[in-house]
């Protein structure tokens, strides 16, 4: 008992709330959607008026593309991110940009410099360090809940 006790309370002294984080791009391919939705159903009650303008309505269904990521906007100097570089992912500190190439340390390892060209990044897979809310709730709870027990068995 006493054994299984120090393991959790260790593991939860190792446990971080910081997790690594991709963000989600606006998709303005469905506000799109939504629009020309809406304008169908204006253009089921005025039919008639709609009939003389049948390129209006083939504009709106036209879908747009999605807006390409700028990974030199996403990787600004001293932002913690985890990139995907040639299939191998890597927890990074970026320095600074020198024209294309990305110029960062590792982040356990200051002393290691790593240069990657911005076309060998997947600019998906670009997942920012950020602070996690039901990480540290949870955490919090079974810490609470620890305390409880242990002053319960204390008394006892």
């Amino acid at each position: 008992m006493r054994k299984n006790f120090y393991l959790i309370i260790i593991s939860l002294s190792l446990t971080s709330c910081y997790t690594y984080q991709v963000k989600k791009q606006v998709d303005t391919a469905t506000d799109t959607k939504r629009e020309s939705k809406n304008n169908a159903a204006l253009v089921n009650s005025a039919s008639e008026q709609m009939k003389s303008l049948p390129a209006e309505s083939q504009v709106q269904n036209v879908q747009q593309a999605p807006v390409p990521v700028n990974i030199q906007e996403k990787l600004t100097p001293n932002k913690n991110v985890k990139i995907d570089v040639d299939g191998k992912s890597y927890k990074i500190i970026v320095d600074k940009w020198e024209s294309d190439s990305l110029v960062a340390h590792a982040v356990h390892n200051p002393k290691k410099i790593l240069k990657f060209h911005k076309n060998q990044i997947n600019g998906e897979k670009i997942a920012e360090k950020r602070f996690s809310q039901p990480i540290a709730d949870i955490l919090t709870v079974t810490a609470y809940a620890a305390i409880g027990v242990g002053i319960y068995l204390l008394l006892r």
